[in-house]
């Protein structure tokens, strides 16, 4: 058992949030980077998104063989099958945060020194009924496809770049990720000032103060930029670390989503494109994520039920692994489910029974 052991879980409500049938980038980079958009900005929108955005491969060629892997996504042999009926879609976001460091003392691969500190798997169902945001805490112990054993799930992003990320999601829930996008935590700051700041509800009983000095209240609260990322960032105030920092990863998220679909924010033409043009430098997708994929997806679910539902990955026991890192173990039964209710497409289902 750890020295700092998480108290009993109190009882958490399902958490959802409309959205309206005008969202442009909706689901995908609303929840990548809180940025939403109406559809009828689309045409002036698209250009800038293509010229702005990042793609893993172009990273990859950048670095040329120096890169441990220059694919995106593992090979074939080694992926998920996924039936040609199954038409669900899984995208995998991931938070790279370069200036935190790293906990490895060696890293290689295609993000060297990074760490995928947040992770959501996104899920949109066949029927486009709605869309599940399941957040992955970085400290699940996990193993890691290859030679390289257990370890925490952020650690595959050093040690063998985004496609052993995904290899390593796509073994854990034995569910295939269709894309993946990674923001750099730095896109916060430029979209949070753009909106002049986010009303945002700490969900914590009680005030806390980061490690850098910043105090925070239960409650509902207006942010600024610098104090948003502070925010996002802090986990180490809390008994359940990392459980905590999703859920106000969360909250922030559904901050930024209310504050981008004012009427005020819509209606200004201007504002959108900063807003664009602010955080899409620091966005990273895959080549088939363009602007026309996210702006068919977002025309799918227009006029289905439109809402988003949050909800952290259960998780067993904390404690140390052989090497004396503080983890979270599986939560085995929990895994299986949720395997099973993303192969059948009932994970909103499985949230719901279940009171996540």
């Amino acid at each position: 058992m750890s020295e700092t052991p998480a108290p009993a879980a109190a009882p958490r409500r399902r958490r959802r949030r409309r959205i309206t049938a005008v969202v442009l980038i909706s689901l995908l980079v609303l929840v990548v980077g809180g940025l939403a958009t109406a559809w009828y900005y689309l045409d002036s929108l698209s250009s800038s998104y293509e010229e702005n955005v990042q793609t893993f491969e172009q990273q990859a060629r950048e670095q040329g063989e120096g890169a441990e892997t220059g694919e995106t996504f593992p090979e074939e042999s080694d992926r998920p099958a996924k039936d040609s009926d199954d038409e669900s879609i899984n995208i995998l976001l991931l938070g790279s945060d370069d200036r935190a460091g790293t906990d490895l003392e060696q890293s290689t691969g295609q993000f060297p020194g990074s760490r995928s500190d947040t992770m959501m798997l996104v899920h949109v169902p066949s029927d486009r009924s709605g869309v599940q945001v399941m957040s992955i805490p970085r400290d699940l112990w996990v193993d890691v496809p290859g030679e390289h054993g257990e370890a925490k799930i952020n650690a595959p992003l050093a040690l063998g770049g985004v496609s052993l990320t995904i290899q390593t999601i796509e073994g854990l829930f034995d569910v295939r990720v269709d894309h993946v996008a990674s923001v750099d935590m730095e896109g916060f700051i430029g979209l949070v000032e753009t909106l002049d700041g986010v009303e945002v509800d700490s969900t914590y009983p009680e005030a806390f103060t980061t490690t850098g000095g910043r105090t925070f209240r239960p409650g509902t609260q207006h942010m600024d930029a610098d104090e948003a990322l502070a925010f996002v960032r802090e986990r180490k105030s809390f008994p359940d670390g990392d459980l905590q920092r999703a859920r106000n990863q969360q909250s922030f998220i559904r901050a930024v989503v209310d504050e981008s679909l004012q009427a005020g924010t819509l209606a200004n033409p201007g504002r959108v494109r900063d807003m664009v043009e602010t955080f899409t430098p620091y966005l990273t997708v895959d080549e088939s994520l363009d602007a026309s994929t996210v702006a068919s997806l977002g025309w799918e679910i227009r006029g289905a039920a439109d809402d988003i539902t949050m909800f952290t990955l259960p998780t067993g026991p904390d404690g140390r692994s052989a090497d004396g890192q503080w983890i979270w173990q599986q939560d085995e039964q929990a895994m299986a489910e949720i395997s099973d209710a993303l192969a059948d497409d009932t994970l909103e289902e499985y949230v719901e029974e279940n009171d996540l």
